[in-house]
């Protein structure tokens, strides 16, 4: 039970720093971001200011919801919806023959192009966030 926490613990705080990571690298230059959004061709370029807003917010949002502990699971689930999501969305690029220079994973920086690797990353968390769901269900203790 110990080793279970302790493995939860790991992950909530390793999810975390990456989500972290990712929302301050967009939030210094979010002009920057809402130009990597509008090469996926995929948004109303209204709406791209709102956008890389909106994302590098809903990150930090979750990065602190994973740190406070608080409601493991759900802050599990929402990190494996968010992942799944960006998996998605660059699959569906990757798909439609696009070449992005710059998958946005970090904003501006620590630029690399999009690629079927950054689609694995994504589903590499996907899986850790299911596991920190996994480890953070209550175990029903034998009789």
């Amino acid at each position: 039970m110990r080793s279970r926490r302790l493995t939860a613990g790991v992950l909530r705080h390793v999810i975390g720093f990456i989500l972290l990571a990712t929302a301050v690298g967009k939030l210094v230059d979010v002009r920057g971001f809402a130009a990597v959004l509008e090469s996926y061709r995929a948004l109303p370029p209204a709406s791209l200011g709102a956008f890389a807003v909106a994302i590098p917010a809903a990150e930090l949002l979750l990065a602190l919801w994973l740190f406070s502990g608080r409601n493991t699971l759900g802050a599990a689930v929402s990190s494996a919806a968010m992942h799944a999501a960006y998996a998605t969305w660059s699959a569906a690029a990757l798909g439609r023959g696009l070449v992005i220079p710059n998958c946005g994973c970090f904003g501006v920086f620590l630029a690399r192009p999009l690629t079927w690797e950054t689609v694995g990353e994504d589903l590499a968390m996907v899986a850790l966030s299911l596991l920190l769901a996994r480890l953070s269900t209550p175990v029903a203790e034998a009789a």
